[in-house]
Order: C-alpha cells, then structure tokens, then sequence
C-alpha cells in the first residue's frame, strides 16, 4: 500500500474542510497527518489516518523556527517514506516542499490564500517569494482556490509547473443543508471567523456602533488571532455586538442569522461564505477575489469596497431596506448557486485526479 503523507497547519481545517479527500485516500493508502494540533485530531484518527504533531508557528516569522521546521519536515518524510506529499496553506507549503523537493518526493501543494504580505511591498514580500518560488518549485500540480491568486503567482514566476484551479474546499451539500429563514423582525447580522484586522473586524465594530438597536443584533463568532479581548467584551458590554466566542458546529448561528457578513480583506475562497450560502443564508461580504466568485450582488448577497466602514454599512442599510421575501429569495438563490459551482465532491474529484496523476496511476 502507497503511502501519502499530509502537511497542514490545523486539525480543523484539514477536518471540516478537506475530510471528504481524507476519506477517499484512505480507501486505497496510508494516510500520514503532520498537525500543530489535536482539535479534531480523534476524528482523524478514528478514521485511519495516522497522526503526527509537529509545531507550527503559524503567524511569526522566526529563521530559527522555520529552519526547525524545515528539519521536521526532512526527519518525518525520512521516517515514513511517503509516495507523495499534500501541503496546505503557507509553511507547510514553502518548508514542506522544499524537503519534498530535496528528498526527490513527488508533492501537490494548495494556496488557500496570499496572506498580508502581498498586500504591502518591501523586504518581507520579496523573503515571501522566494520562499514560494523554493517550495512549489518541484510541485507535481500547484492548486489555487481563486483565479488572481493564481495569475499574481504567474506574474510573479512563484510557480512554473503545472497548476490548477479548484472551487476553494467546496462546500460540503450534504451537511449544510438549507435552514428555515428567520420568521421575525429582527435583523441579526451574524459575523464568523478568526477576529483579526485582516478579516475587518474594525469596520464591523464601526458598522455595529452605527445601526445596531432593538431590532438590529450583530453577533460575532470566533476565536481572536491577535488581542481584541478587551474591544469585544467593550462593545459587549456597551450592547453594540453580542460577542458569541468560538464554536465547532456553526449550524444553530446560521439559522439565527439574518445574513452573513464577511468585511474581509483578503481571501483564498471563503468557507464561511459557502457554508452561509448553502444554508439558504444572504451574504454581505467585500467584492474581493475569494469572496465576489461566490456570492452576485443583489441576487444572493450584497457586495462592497473592503477596508471602508462606510462602504459596509451603506452595505448593509441597503439590506434592511429589502423586505423579508426578497432577503430570503436571496439565501435560496445563494443555495442553488452553491449546487451550481460549489460541491466539496467535484473539487475532491479533482484532487484525486492529481493524485492518481502524480503516482503514476492514469
């Protein structure tokens, strides 16, 4: 049995997001997991993937650290002598490849996103590229989750072999079934995911300062990557959000919500907006590459300028002002979009294709 060994940088990620994959390769190999965590790492086990931890500072950049996990990589690919290799989003991507790379290990890599480096310019983005340029070099397939990731990565030369473009992780149909729309006159704006400027979470808190009130609620779910404690237990207590903390299952937020709002500045294609939208759920989200391809403004969502408090909240006066079956028209026709383009087996389809590929198996 061909063994295929799988960098990523979070249990729940690769669980909630990638799982169906994981499933599939299970059937035909042995599945190595490389994890800087355990969340859902019983999950993973019980399934028959064979866990491995190795620490991952996700957000620093320490050369003492990332040459550490360099070394990692090289001693865990020597010990369990994979066929191939997955990696998944940055480190494991630009380190994990470069081992692979070394170790004549054949690899398919996923951007799942550019990150804040390539939002600025100067000594950190230039560091930034040669690491991609050293880490998908030898990539049998590099996917991206969204077509200007992939032409920046081009104009870029960061990746100079085959590629391809996948629909981000899919969404999983099955599981995000759709939810009755809220029957009241409540709007209940419902933010989801990590609590970081990156994601808006400053024009969000503007935008709740503005319009929330006795019938409009903004409701935040997460956990916080950098320190707005203190900001959100603040606007908690002042009664402009409702500050909901960190949860694995999302489904019961979803069905209280109103709409799903996404002020993000960058994406690789959002999980929370597919989730939403096959929940039967209108998105507001900015009009950026990750997010624009998976919500049509005014059909099933609303879009806006990222970065901009005014641009959100005109956003989201625009969505009060719609009556109850327009905003419900709006998250079946986000449901039907997401049957159209969007299902989590199409994309696995098209990773195991690669697979199967880069084993020498088609």
């Amino acid at each position: 049995m061909k063994t295929i060994l799988i960098l990523g940088n979070s249990s729940a990620g690769l669980y909630d997001f990638r799982n169906e994959l994981v499933q599939e390769l299970l059937k035909d190999y042995r599945v190595v997991v490389s994890l800087p965590d355990d969340v859902k790492n019983d999950l993973l086990s019980k399934e028959g993937c064979e866990l491995v931890h190795t620490p991952i500072n996700r957000r620093g950049v320490n050369p003492a650290q990332d040459l550490a996990l360099i070394g990692s990589y090289e001693k865990l690919m020597k010990k369990v002598k994979p066929d191939l290799v997955l990696t998944y989003t940055i480190k494991p991507n630009c380190y994990g490849g470069y081992a692979a790379t070394k170790l004549h290990i054949p690899y398919l890599s996923t951007v799942t996103g550019l990150g804040s480096a390539f939002e600025k310019s100067g000594p950190l983005l230039e560091v930034v590229k040669v690491l991609y340029r050293r880490g998908l070099a030898g990539a049998s397939c590099v996917f991206f989750q969204n077509r200007e990731n992939m032409e920046i990565f081009h104009e870029n030369g960061l990746v100079t072999g085959r590629d391809r473009l996948v629909a981000g992780s899919g969404v999983d149909l099955d599981k995000w079934k759709v939810l009755p729309y809220p029957e009241t006159d409540m709007t209940y704006f419902l933010y989801a995911g990590r609590i970081m400027k990156e994601k808006g979470i400053r024009e969000l808190f503007d935008a709740a300062d503005a319009l929330h009130g006795e019938k409009v609620t903004f409701a935040i779910a997460g956990y916080c990557d950098e320190d707005w404690e203190e900001t959100l237990h603040e606007k908690e207590q002042e009664g402009s959000i409702l500050y909901l903390g960190f949860h694995t299952d999302m489904h019961e937020f979803y069905e209280k919500a109103s709409a799903v709002v996404l002020p993000t500045y960058h994406e690789g294609m959002s999980n929370v907006l597919m989730e939403a939208s096959a929940c039967g759920r209108p998105v507001i989200a900015t009009n950026i590459s990750g997010c624009r391809e998976i919500f049509e403004d005014k059909v099933t969502g609303v879009g806006f300028a990222p970065k901009s408090s005014e641009a959100l909240i005109d956003a989201l006066k625009k969505f009060l002002s719609l009556p109850q079956s327009a905003r419900k028209a709006m998250g079946l026709s986000g449901r039907e979009k997401m049957e159209r383009e969007f299902d989590r087996r199409k994309v696995t389809r098209d990773y195991l294709e690669e697979v199967h590929r880069a084993l020498g198996e088609s």
